[in-house]
């Protein structure tokens, strides 16, 4: 075994479909960017992605287009390989589940498991949805017999089969949920689940006899294993199943499972009760991020917002893909996504802030200098600050990361990039340059350096088709000492070296002149076919100031978000004021969920009379803007809790 530390990625692997949307390549681009970061730390990274290829529903669509399963699924899986090459992604291993490798390793775990008795026959009567390969019960798919979870149609299924203990495990799983409060990440998420389990497990249905696209149960050809029983094997059987086992022993437990909100029950409840079962040591976290939506609905192909990421790596370069995607969603939030947003953080970070403090470095340095960088002089009165918060950076970027919080880490990151170019404003080196004062002027424009070469380090995991370009036009192509996470301290930044002016790195892109070779469903209608603005309502009375002065405004921050039992409109916030937590209940659950609302900072009527709602005490008031079937939150960006809102 390595004396390096270890950590093992994985995402889903996902079902094999000819319409991969950027909502797949946010969970690979961000297990990607993890293991590169973990790399650059000094770990011994394997990064995990595949295929899910076996049910009924794969099944059915090779015999419609008149294909065997296998043929079916072997055309689309070049779609995720070229996908992944393309986004620069540099997966360890790409495991399909029809492999032999993962077929052993599974029909060993469901033999062990049945072989302790923890699994039965039985008789299966209940709704199935094909589309998301999952049972539901009557009360789940109500009246109209529609999926809860994609809202197709369900069947009514009859059919002998073998269930697998979940029931017997629940106050286990309870507990250690309880003494690994890690496990599922976010808060969120994790209570979202104990309140699932306290709710009672019912066991679940493990096999199927109405089709055969499946792994046959060892001992009972009849059946197949269920689709998801099978699949969730793979984080085990990719590692067993490969060599002589030895990678099993040097990575698991997987250090992170990376999922989409939406099947985060199946990898925080039914997977690690199998693996208590089977005496399996269970992962460290299961992660479960957000959607990316177009406007308040998920990327679905049924829906026909499907936007193809291979058509926007040729657009945009996939660097600049990566770069959004970790930017835009918060920790555990949703984020939107519309060609628009995406054209201004290229143009505002990545252009504007990153792009041009890197040509103004390396122009002004073949301006002033003749292309050398030289070494520091005398100092600024400027210098001081800026280096501080280049030292600092690194620490507080490095927190983020290892917490996964990848909008955050890039905001701080982008911090250092911005006060680098209001450093060159004040610090002002054509001034300099003119005033004759060549030895502040190498000052500013070495830490000009140093500072690009300081961040192009960092945001590497996250862009890593960019390094080499900058390295090219700094001049430090053949140093790769430089490039290093070790190498982020002050002052690394060579002497005596040329300066390489390139073409910008990321050209401003005029959206309205490229908004045409958008697909259209990519594209948000333009303004003049928006519906026209409602008359508003009347204005109330006239209030004195002194009126207005009577109420408390405040920032606070959601700490925690849950829908109250047994009602339609309610959310129960947990909010942090200052010092103090207060519960606040707002009858805004039609507009949104609440994991949506976790972290955000908000204003809150503080001092408004509590009121009794369900039994539950309601302190304050939440402030929101309400329009025609339409509600939005106030939210106040990079304000602590507690400030007062004048």
């Amino acid at each position: 075994m390595s004396d390096k530390k270890t950590f093992y990625i994985t995402t889903p692997i996902y079902y094999p479909s000819d319409n991969l949307h950027i909502g797949h390549a946010y969970t690979t681009v961000a297990a990607d960017t993890m293991t590169r970061y973990k790399k650059m730390r000094g770990f011994d990274t394997y990064f995990l992605t595949g295929s899910d290829e076996h049910g009924q529903k794969i099944q059915r669509r090779a015999l419609a287009a008149g294909k065997s399963p296998q043929e079916f699924v072997d055309e689309i899986i070049c779609n995720f390989k070229k996908l992944w090459q393309v986004l620069l992604i540099e997966n360890d291993d790409f495991i399909r589940t029809t492999e032999d490798r993962h077929q052993k390793v599974a029909q060993e775990l469901f033999q062990k498991i049945y072989d302790q008795g923890d699994i039965y026959k039985s008789q299966y009567e209940g709704w199935y949805c094909t589309s998301c390969e999952t049972f539901f019960t009557e009360i789940q798919v109500g009246e109209e017999h529609v999926c809860p979870d994609c809202g197709k149609a369900v069947e009514k299924m009859k059919e002998e089969s073998y269930f697998f203990k979940m029931s017997k495990y629940a106050d286990r799983w309870l507990q250690f949920i309880d003494e690994n409060p890690n496990f599922i990440r976010p808060e969120s998420r994790r209570n979202e689940m104990i309140n699932f389990v306290k709710q009672g497990l019912d066991d679940l249905c493990v096999s199927r006899t109405t089709f055969d696209w499946g792994i046959k149960v060892p001992f009972d050809e009849k059946h197949v294993i269920y689709v998801w029983f099978d699949a969730l094997i793979n984080y085990i059987s990719a590692l067993k199943g490969t060599g002589d086992g030895s990678l099993y022993d040097k990575f698991w437990p997987a250090d992170v499972h990376l999922v989409g909100k939406d099947i985060i029950r199946f990898h925080t409840i039914i997977w690690p009760i199998m693996l208590m079962a089977a005496g399996i040591p269970l992962p460290k976290t299961v992660l479960g991020h957000g959607w990316v939506l177009m406007g308040d609905s998920k990327m679905s192909k049924s829906v026909g917002n499907v936007i193809d990421p291979l058509v926007l790596c040729d657009k945009y370069g996939p660097d600049a893909i990566r770069y959004f995607l970790m930017r835009e969603m918060g920790y555990g939030l949703d984020c939107n996504y519309s060609e628009e947003a995406l054209v201004l953080r290229i143009n505002t970070d990545l252009a504007n802030d990153y792009g041009n403090l890197l040509s103004r470095t390396t122009g002004m340095i073949n301006k002033f200098q003749g292309g050398m960088v030289t070494p520091p002089g005398e100092a600024t009165e400027f210098d001081q600050e800026l280096i501080a918060l280049a030292e600092e950076t690194p620490k507080k970027f490095a927190q983020l990361m290892d917490n996964m919080e990848w909008a955050n880490a890039l905001a701080e990151l982008w911090k250092l990039v911005n006060k680098a170019n209001k450093y060159i404003d004040d610090a002002a080196p054509w001034a300099l340059n003119k005033a004759g004062e060549k030895s502040k002027l190498s000052t500013v424009l070495y830490n000009m350096c140093e500072v690009v070469r300081m961040v192009t380090v960092m945001v590497s995991p996250v862009m890593p088709g960019l390094p080499q370009r900058v390295w090219q036009q700094l001049g430090i192509e053949e140093k790769p000492e430089l490039y290093t996470w070790d190498s982020l301290s002050w002052g690394k930044f060579p002497s005596g070296g040329m300066i390489h002016r390139g073409d910008p790195l990321f050209p401003r892109i005029d959206f309205a002149a490229t908004a045409d070779t958008v697909p259209a469903e990519a594209v948000e209608k333009p303004a003049a076919q928006k519906e026209t603005a409602e008359p508003v309502e009347p204005i109330g009375p006239e209030c004195s100031m002194e009126d207005f002065q009577r109420l408390d405004l405040r920032v606070v921050k959601v700490l925690a978000c849950e829908k109250v039992p047994k009602t339609d409109k309610l959310l129960k916030f947990t909010l942090q004021l200052g010092n103090e937590e207060r519960t606040v209940l707002s009858g805004i659950a039609k507009y949104y969920q609440p994991e949506q609302l976790v972290g955000k900072n908000l204003v809150l009527i503080a001092n408004l009379k509590p009121v009794v709602i369900r039994g539950i005490e309601s302190k304050g008031m939440l402030l929101s803007a309400c329009g025609k079937d339409r509600l939005q939150l106030v939210e106040v960006e990079n304000m602590p809790s507690g400030v007062k809102v004048m």
